[in-house]
């Protein structure tokens, strides 16, 4: 029984709520592969569905860990009992993902590996794994006490138009170095897919498809009638 709110209110309201809730579960789901949320309204209930590579441990040990979390977001948006109910769901091509990407890199550098090995170590597991084009940029103080930028790019990437909202998953994270903040942003171009399941569905726009040659039908050569025949019909 919620007060009645204008149309305008309603949708800032529930832009407002899926970045608080997206925000809560990229930092306590970051070591699981968190990759993006879902959120459907039901008339019984609100449904909320956790994108992440490791399934098993956003669940916890049965199934404890997200009624930990179902908890928190129903005591903090003040949601009815029982009327709100999260679900994982896995990510089936992890590579794809630029948000498990992203973290991933993240716990690369954490670790203490150089920002160049791990930056090649991503892109090349990427592009294994089928996509078109990846690129990576990570900047701050790598190494010295001057901030600089490094771009890292393999394959083919659009970066404008309407297609890039289908095919480009893009991700942006904070690394906290001893030396200072690190920005990583990671785009990954998608592969075309005809049934949509691990890429877009719709071709691109100016992908042009060279079809196979037809069998020439072979010239046969006239018989000795037909040469005996020649000339016109009038000419007789």
């Amino acid at each position: 029984s919620q007060a009645q709110i204008s149309k305008k209110r309603k949708f800032v309201a529930d832009g407002v709520f899926y970045a608080e809730l997206n925000e809560f579960l990229m930092r306590t789901l970051s070591e699981d592969g968190y990759a993006g949320v879902e959120v459907r309204v039901t008339p019984i209930r609100t449904e909320i569905i956790i994108r992440a590579t490791r399934t098993r441990e956003v669940l916890g040990e049965k199934g404890r860990r997200i009624r930990e979390l179902t908890a928190v977001v129903q005591k903090r948006y003040g949601f009815p009992e029982n009327s709100v109910e999260l679900f994982a769901e896995r990510v089936e091509n992890r590579a794809s993902c630029a948000m498990a990407q992203c973290e991933s890199l993240r716990y690369k550098l954490l670790g203490g590996l150089a920002a160049r090995r791990a930056c090649y170590g991503v892109i090349r597991f990427i592009m294994e794994n089928g996509a078109k084009g990846v690129e990576v940029i990570i900047s701050g103080k790598l190494r010295a006490q001057r901030a600089k930028a490094m771009k890292f790019k393999d394959g083919y990437l659009i970066s404008t138009g309407e297609p890039k909202k289908h095919y480009i998953a893009e991700a942006v994270r904070h690394v906290c170095m001893r030396q200072g903040m690190l920005g990583i942003k990671v785009k990954i171009m998608l592969a075309h897919d005809p049934e949509g399941i691990m890429g877009p569905k719709m071709p691109l726009p100016d992908n042009v498809i060279i079809h196979e040659p037809k069998e020439d039908v072979p010239v046969m050569q006239p018989s000795a009638e037909d040469q005996q025949q020649g000339g016109y019909q009038g000419d007789q």
